[in-house]
């Protein structure tokens, strides 16, 4: 098959993508093998493919595909999640596109519109993730809305409740007055942003002139206000004890009340309590029974119960509030104010604590055996730093409030009797049976129509906790073959930003469920910034679209330049550059492919001694490369595997490797060396085809004929052969002779065409090593190479690890720049040496650093004091030539 010229990865990845769905490779079933499971944290079905998401799935993606040739079983499940507010709020916006009020449907009819959409939008994040060479088993592709998943939710939600960890109950919730729903104290991100601090001015009632200055940052909350608060203390309000205080603008008479909660030194030291809108207010309420004044709406406009400004927007009523108490006389000054407002994570609205009775989900209970197994490594995390913030939640856990104000999601299985007792059951029918043999001995029948099932859906999250269970329908049926097999997971690849809100509810729901750990380790990703290390946004136009990078690029360049720039559980400062180092690896490749499969081979030629040892030597590289990988893949260090594999290819076997074994120019190769070469290449392939699955494909059926439907998907991940270290350090010295040449040639202007004489100064007492002599001679065209005794006149000279090498010279050379270069290294190793010294004159060094350490430092003086002695000789030399 002929090669193209230039590598084309568009063509070739729709190709081996096709081939690869075609024949079914990705998907999985159970068998004698080991499993090896990976669930996708599910995007939300209303998502688009993002940087954070290429990263994230490019990572499952190494792991699978190595866990596979690895002769594992690998299933990596795909799915999308529901995402209750964010579809909704889709959902809501297209139905007013066509004039269609939510309010103005039935929530059966509003379904029906949300399923459409789904149908229509909803896969698209999944087609996506194809692009980037994502081998999921696509025929097991689950939705947390599909019916066994719904189902388990349900199930898992009637469960708790029959064990008292679900209650219903009024509390102080996170309001999102966007989205019209509670939301979880996780769902509530706090920004630090810039405010204003407005003291204002209270009458004491009963009194001519007499006022208390109260400061806040939200005067529009004012019109709530049922209390003033001060410390029992504090003797400048001491006397307002049975007074009462006026609120300002509507002239409410509220209490003084005495409370240790008041820091006397912060403001005023006089606090403003507005029970229905601040959650230390709602709980000072209680403490001293105070009314509840709610003064917004649930979208965040003023209530009746305000009185003022009923129907406006609160941000709107805290300019004309503002103003009027101004004209009022009731503002004493306003400040700057730096301080933190919680926004909801979902829409970034600014929430609003509100009332509000909701569904809880109590989990001290449940938090403790999670921390234990997080604690104790029985679930590693990767990083290791992640058990400190997985630690500050769980010990600072609070109940779960899982219920939303929203009509897309699982609809909460509670039924209500016209006496408002609550029945949970599963459907309707079960609670008409369950309700009434509660009450058979009343001789009350309750009927279908007086049953009201509760309006509110489940948490997203409440779905997502069951995630590694249910898509393997491990609730309804814990013992069913795929359960048993694929679960626990394997691993978990996910940011560290959801480490609550998923990461140990799920280990919770493991536990609670099955008594098992869901996955064995979690590997934590960063988040993709740029290069000046800002959050990607597309108000910044600093977000690159992900499907461009790759129709320019190719998928395979593009994992590996997000790969380049990602230290496990770091940011990832991404640079466009990397991917164009990852086309030109790429190229690299294809064109070493091209340089192997263009040579004629000679079946009856002999193989070089060169050649041998080149083998020899690479498979010893080889070996120690995949002993690296070995490590670095148990680590999750997967940045350092690819950049060993990268070193491997691109600097082992393209600059070195390859020049070793070619042919000279129009001359055979030897079948031998040929059919090694292309067993190393094979290798290589495998090794970085996790990582780059598109390119090594094209290479491995390039490399030989392969039977139909063959895949190097399968083929195994290369062995560690016989470890040759020695080999490998004996090369190393090889490599320093061949780049001097080379640099001597350069600065002498001596032709590459032009053979020239090598010799070597023998060390006394020492055997010399001949083992690389004729790779060194091939590489650097050497006519003689020989061994000396003593120095060489007239030659241009070097010194390799305490060994002299001479070029003789035909003819002039600058001496005296030579003795210049000479004199030059020799001050750069006396100063090297003078450091070493001072090291070793430290006792407390000597004394107290290991053995070893101590020993390698005088090895590094006595080095370079050869070093020195050798340089001397040869300016010696330099100057007796003359």
């Amino acid at each position: 098959m002929e090669l193209a010229p230039k590598y084309d990865p568009t063509i070739v990845e729709d190709k081996w993508y096709s081939f690869w769905m075609k024949n079914g490779f990705f998907h999985s079933e159970p068998d004698e093998r080991e499993p090896y499971t990976i669930v996708i944290p599910p995007p939300n079905v209303t998502g688009v493919l993002h940087m954070g998401h290429m990263l994230n799935n490019t990572i499952q993606d190494i792991l699978v595909r190595r866990a596979r040739m690895l002769g594992k079983n690998a299933e990596w499940l795909p799915g999308t999640d529901h995402a209750s507010i964010a579809t909704e709020a889709k959902v809501v916006a297209k139905l007013k596109e066509q004039g269609i009020d939510k309010a103005s449907i039935t929530r059966e009819e509003f379904m029906k519109h949300a399923w459409e959409w789904k149908e229509k939008h909803g896969g698209i994040i999944l087609e996506q993730l194809k692009k980037l060479g994502a081998s999921c088993d696509w025929d097991r592709t689950r939705f947390t809305m599909d019916e066994a998943l719904y189902d388990s939710v349900i199930t898992v939600f009637i469960d708790l409740y029959n064990k008292g960890l679900i209650y219903r109950g009024v509390r102080m919730v996170n309001w999102d007055p966007k989205a019209l729903t509670a939301l979880s104290d996780e769902e509530v991100i706090y920004k630090e942003v810039s405010s204003k601090l407005y003291y204002v001015r209270y009458k004491v009632e009963g009194t001519e002139d007499e006022w208390l200055t109260i400061a806040t940052t939200r005067p529009e909350t004012i019109l709530g206000d049922t209390a003033i608060c001060v410390h029992p203390e504090d003797e400048r309000y001491l006397h307002l004890k049975g007074k009462k205080i006026l609120v300002p603008l509507i002239n409410r008479p509220i209490p003084v009340i005495y409370d240790e909660y008041v820091e006397r030194e912060f403001g005023t030291g006089a606090l403003k309590v507005t029970p229905a809108h601040d959650i230390n207010d709602y709980n000072l309420g209680i403490k001293y029974n105070l009314p509840v004044i709610d003064t917004f709406n649930a979208d965040g406009t003023m209530s009746e119960a305000a009185q003022l400004y009923i129907g406006e927007d609160r941000f709107v009523v805290r300019k004309k509030i503002t103003k009027a108490l101004k004209d009022q006389g009731h503002i004493v000054k306003i400040e700057e104010y730096t301080n933190k407002v919680g926004y909801s994570e979902r829409t970034d609205e600014v929430i609003e604590p509100r009332i509000s009775k909701q569904w809880f989900m109590k989990m001290k209970d449940m938090a403790k055996p999670a921390l234990d197994l997080v604690e104790n490594d029985t679930i590693r995390f990767h990083p290791a730093k992640y058990k400190n913030m997985y630690r500050h939640w769980m010990e600072n856990v609070t109940d779960w409030c899982i219920s939303r104000q929203l009509w897309w999601g699982q609809r909460i299985p509670a039924y209500y009797l016209p006496d408002g007792k609550i029945i949970v059951a599963k459907n309707r029918e079960e609670a008409l049976a369950k309700a009434n043999y509660e009450l058979h001995s009343t001789n009350e029948e309750v009927k279908a129509e007086d049953l009201l099932q509760d309006e509110d859906v489940l948490d997203t999250w409440f779905s997502s906790w069951l995630w590694p269970i249910s898509v393997f329908d491990g609730i309804r049926f814990p013992d069913n073959p795929d359960i048993k097999y694929y679960y626990p997971t394997s691993a978990l690849i996910t940011a560290s930003d959801i480490i609550f809100f998923w990461v140990a509810r799920m280990i919770m729901a493991g536990w609670e469920y099955r008594h098992e750990i869901p996955f064995k380790d979690v590997y934590f990703t960063g988040m993709v910034r740029d290069k000046q290390g800002r959050k990607m946004s597309k108000s910044l136009g600093n977000s690159p679209e992900p499907l461009e990078l790759i129709r320019v690029n190719g998928a395979d360049a593009v994992r590996v330049g997000m790969l380049l720039c990602s230290p496990a559980g770091n940011d990832l400062l991404f640079d466009e550059n990397l991917i164009e180092q990852g086309r030109n690896f790429s190229n690299k490749i294809w064109n070493a492919l091209r340089l192997v499969k263009g040579w004629q081979v000679e079946n009856n030629l002999e193989q070089p001694e060169t050649s041998k040892i080149s083998i020899q030597w690479f498979e010893a590289v080889l070996s120690e490369a995949i002993i690296s990988l070995e490590e670095q893949f148990e680590k999750y260090r997967l940045s350092e595997a690819l950049m060993t594999i990268y070193k491997l290819i691109w600097d082992d076997f393209c600059s070195w490797y390859l020049e070793m074994i070619k042919p000279a120019y129009q001359q055979p190769i030897d079948r031998g060396t040929y059919e090694s070469t292309l067993l190393i290449f094979e290798k290589l392939s495998c090794i970085l085809h996790p990582f780059m699955p598109f390119i090594t494909e094209e290479v491995w059926h390039h490399i030989r004929e392969r039977k139909a439907g063959e895949t190097i998907m399968y083929a195994h991940q290369p062995e560690v052969a016989a470890r040759e270290p020695e080999l490998i350090t004996k090369f190393a010295t090889a490599e320093e002779v061949i780049t001097q040449i080379r640099t001597i040639r350069k600065e002498k202007n001596i032709p590459f065409k032009d053979p020239i004489r090598l010799f070597i100064r023998k060390n006394y007492g020492e055997q010399p090593d001949t083992t690389f002599d004729g790779v060194v001679a091939k590489l650097c065209n050497i006519g003689e190479l020989g061994y000396t005794d003593g120095k060489m006149a007239d030659s241009l000279s070097f010194i390799i690890r305490n060994t002299e090498f001479y070029i003789p010279v035909t003819q002039n050379i600058d001496v005296s720049a030579e003795i210049a270069k000479l004199e030059e290294e020799i001050n750069y190793t006396k100063g090297f040496l003078r450091s070493v010294e001072a090291k070793l004159e430290n006792e407390k060094f000597v004394g107290s650093a290991p053995e070893k350490v101590v020993a390698a430092e005088r090895k590094k003086k006595s080095d370079a004091e050869e070093r020195i002695h050798v340089l001397e000789e040869q300016i010696r030399g330099f100057k007796g030539g003359k």
